[in-house]
């Protein structure tokens, strides 16, 4: 007869006891009073599998409790004490300087930084800042770049989103370079197919790539070197090649097994009938050509030539309704960034469509709390943050929209005093089952910064959605099309109620701190709806907690998911928390104690770059995280 676990608290439990090496004969009475000598299976819930379960068996005992037996389970536990703690060694790092879980010290420069998911994009941009190009030039060089060797997080198929501090003029500026959806696809349609939600994959989520278009606004405004300059690097990999690196090979085999049926896109990224592997060579000499075409005839290129041509062509005969004078029409908006000041330092994003103001929401509720006293990693510290996490999403839900659509309450989202009737909210002792959205007076993406010798400071974030996107992959262009408009609601009476040529909600979000009207870090977290609390971490983690600025990605996160969601899903039992690796089992108990609901995840923790500049001396300060297979470097 098998024993089942609870929940994931016993089997916590159980290695809480392997832990204790004194006293074996101790742990055996006891693990003997858990399990009543039976054989141990515990089920742990995988969020990421879609309700699956992973089955352990840990089988410990005998039939009987004789001498030679019991001897034997100690050895079991002895053995198992070893393994555990070895693993522990293999994950630890003997730092000789700040937290052990840095993964290593920040990168200092003095003329220029850049901080991307990729080394050789990187590199890339780098290089295009000893040219003597500007911070944006670099960052579209290192864009492109990362739109062949990481197909798997952006490409000139999706949508982009940054903030530039200009030193000329020492504001921040804030560019939404979102697509929208086809003119021709009506609500009505998706009523008559009988259809509650848009899917992920196939043509009908796809909706104007803007990428390519923000490239060249960002160019116009504040850019020096040539378009073609800042393209060949890539133009140069696509057509020569690159090694895979690790992380992008394991999620390149994870993309075929789902958007391998679509025409074209095995033509494309499955030479030989099958993904590259780690280290090998790809290349992709047609989005070489794509990006030929748009360094010599510029963003018409793209939206008004061939390629547009191509793109309409081939969604219409996959069902969609993408059309060439969509593509034509397609235009990036200049935006206002918007601010809460955090305890001092002012924390910037950009307005919806995006999710970026639900930072600025938690933040507000945070600060009225003294999170530095709970401490990093506590109970306290990680409730609170959930709880208020919580609160900022039904928000997030029923009030972010396309504001060239809808009327947005955005000056009462992000109020103090909106603030203080939200946190009235959060129980301190108590995890909230459900919660509804304030009142109002009025109606796997890549992330990389870059900051040149003048003070000039990007942070740009840029993406296809669901990893690879939609799967539509027109022929001869070398990318896939974004399936964005998965974020619409199809239900009537939402500010984000799709409709036609309107933009979807973005989970995609550039993120920036000022301190005392001076640039002082530019950051981002990808991983959809990760990224707002991944911002409102790494903002705590700093300020709150006084890490640098590698330790702060570094750190052990954890995401609340199962909140309510602008596509029209409502939170009614609380949610569940993801913890990573790294937290003390006395605050998962605690957590539970709570009410809380924890699990755990496989990568879905976001990723993580940052540039941080010292006014008084110049320098600045990169960071990129370990959990991408990125690189911060300067010069």
């Amino acid at each position: 007869m098998k024993h089942h676990c609870a929940n994931e608290m016993a089997f916590l439990l159980l290695l809480w006891y392997f832990f204790t090496i004194s006293d074996y004969v101790k742990s055996v009475a006891r693990f003997h009073d858990i399990v009543n000598q039976k054989p141990l299976y515990c089920t742990l819930k995988n969020p990421g599998s879609t309700g699956r379960t992973i089955a352990t068996s840990l089988s410990l005992y005998g039939k009987s409790g004789s001498k030679s037996q019991n001897i034997e389970i100690m050895k079991r536990i002895a053995l198992i004490n070893i393994l555990v703690i070895g693993m522990l060694a293999v994950e630890a790092q003997d730092r000789i300087t700040g937290h052990s879980f840095a993964t290593r010290s920040e990168v200092i420069a003095q003329h220029g930084m850049a901080a991307t998911s990729h080394p050789l994009a990187t590199q890339v941009a780098i290089d295009i800042l000893k040219m003597g190009g500007t911070a944006v030039d670099a960052a579209i060089a290192a864009n492109a770049t990362l739109g062949l060797m990481e197909p798997t997080g952006c490409g000139v198929g999706g949508d982009l989103f940054a903030m530039v501090w200009d030193a000329k003029t020492q504001k921040l500026y804030g560019l939404n370079a979102s697509g929208r959806s086809p003119k021709s696809l009506t609500l009505d349609y998706f009523k008559e197919k009988g259809m509650d939600r848009i899917p992920s994959f196939g043509p009908l989520p796809v909706t104007v790539p803007g990428a390519v278009d923000g490239w060249f606004e960002l160019h116009k405004k504040f850019g020096s070197l040539p378009m073609s300059t800042i393209l060949a690097p890539a133009i140069e990999y696509a057509t020569e090649g690159f090694p895979v690196s690790e992380l992008i090979a394991y999620y390149l085999q994870r993309s075929a097994r789902i958007l391998g049926k679509y025409p074209n896109f095995k033509e494309t990224y499955m030479p030989g009938g099958r993904m590259p592997a780690k280290g090998e060579i790809f290349r992709n000499p047609y989005l070489a050509d794509t990006y030929q075409k748009i360094a010599q005839g510029g963003r018409d290129a793209f939206y008004k030539g061939d390629i547009a041509q191509t793109i309409a062509s081939y969604v219409g005969e996959q069902g969609g309704f993408l059309s060439y004078d969509d593509l034509a029409t397609h235009a990036s908006e200049w935006v206002e960034p918007v601010s809460t000041n955090y305890r001092g330092y002012d924390v910037w994003e950009l307005p919806p469509n995006g999710q970026g103001i639900a930072t600025l929401q938690i933040l507000n509720i945070l600060e009225g709390f003294d999170i530095a006293a709970m401490g990093f990693g506590s109970a306290d510290y990680l409730h609170h943050f959930i709880e208020a996490k919580k609160i900022a999403y039904e928000d997030r839900a029923h009030h972010y929209a396309d504001m060239q659509h809808e009327s947005v309450p955005l000056e009462r989202l992000i109020s103090k005093e909106y603030a203080a009737e939200r946190r009235a909210l959060l129980n301190p002792d108590r995890a909230a089952r459900t919660l509804e959205p304030g009142s109002m007076d009025t109606p796997s993406t890549v992330y990389l910064t870059v900051a040149d010798r003048d003070g000039n400071m990007v942070s740009l974030i840029q993406s296809n959605y669901r990893g690879m996107g939609s799967g539509m992959t027109p022929p001869g262009l070398g990318f896939v099309l974004q399936d964005r408009g998965e974020g619409f609601n199809l239900k009537e009476g939402y500010l984000n109620t799709y409709a036609p040529g309107k933009r979807p909600f973005h989970t995609i979000i550039p993120g920036f701190i000022t301190k005392d009207g001076k640039p002082y870090i530019s950051f981002g977290v990808m991983g959809g709806g990760m990224q707002p609390q991944g911002h409102v971490q790494i903002v705590v983690n700093i300020i709150d907690f006084g890490m640098n600025l590698q330790e702060a990605g570094d750190a052990p996160r954890v995401q609340h998911i199962g909140s309510s969601e602008p596509t029209g899903e409502h939170m009614t039992d609380g949610g569940t928390v993801l913890l990573e690796t790294g937290f003390q089992w006395e605050t998962i108990r605690n957590l539970m104690e709570k009410g809380h609901r924890v699990q755990w995840d496989l990568g879905g923790y976001g990723g993580y770059q940052a540039i941080m500049r010292d006014n008084d001396t110049g320098v600045y300060y990169g960071a990129s995280e370990s959990r991408k297979d990125g690189q911060a470097a300067g010069y």
